[in-house]
């Protein structure tokens, strides 16, 4: 089946709503969480699965070799709770003030002129006692439509996270074992809400050669 990014973002702004803001809620806390919801969408893009590991949320990695694909501690954050995720900013919700989220978050220190930053918001969101706090990749470029990342960005982004791996790799990884890594979830075979299919190609040849090189040894299938 095609891969529909309007049909993808679509389930995956009901599913965070239904999470995200609880039915006990008043009619005018709701109309304030679902304004709020909209704004971060409008700001970081529709919900998704999880990230390209390359992307600048996820690719600081605390171990070099590892594929992360949502934030966590392994890649430098500090008490998550209750997060959903946007292309370019994640939300989290967890009890207390937030104050070790936003510290962790504004330590990692993303590629040239892309920031992470993190900050308290006001919305009901989730559960009375949470203080919900928006993290987001502040990208000094423009996006392309639909907030998918340029091939200029996303290239050496990609570059900078998988040539290293050659110091380590004992086998070279086809792109479709590959495929969820490099281009976040969800994805179809030639795009994700990520990354266009022009970019994808792009990146599935610069990929593929490196593979084909031996740089990483025998290819596994």
């Amino acid at each position: 089946m095609a891969f529909r990014a309007d049909e993808a973002a679509e389930v995956g702004l009901e599913r965070v709503k239904r999470y995200l803001i609880p039915r006990s809620l008043t009619a005018d806390e709701r109309q304030h969480a679902e304004r709020a919801l909209a704004d971060i969408v409008s700001a970081c893009g529709p919900v998704v699965g999880g990230y390209p590991s390359w992307h600048p949320l996820v690719a600081k990695s605390l171990k070099a070799s590892d594929q992360v694909t949502i934030p966590s501690e392994r890649c430098g954050y500090r008490g998550l709770d209750h997060t959903v995720y946007f292309a370019h900013g994640f939300v989290t919700c967890p009890y207390g003030d937030g104050e070790e989220v936003m510290r962790s978050a504004n330590d990692i220190v993303g590629p040239k002129d892309i920031y992470v930053t993190a900050e308290a918001i006001d919305a009901p969101f989730y559960s009375s006692g949470t203080t919900p706090i928006l993290v987001k990749c502040e990208w000094m470029a423009d996006l392309e439509e639909g907030f998918t990342i340029p091939k200029s960005l996303a290239v050496p982004l990609m570059l900078e996270k998988e040539v290293p791996a050659w110091r380590w790799s004992e086998v070279g990884e086809t792109w479709e074992n590959m495929r969820s890594y490099l281009l976040g979830s969800p994805h179809g075979a030639r795009s994700s809400l990520f990354v266009t299919q022009d970019t994808a190609l792009a990146m599935k040849k610069i990929y593929e050669a490196m593979v084909n090189s031996g740089m990483y040894g025998p290819i596994y299938r």
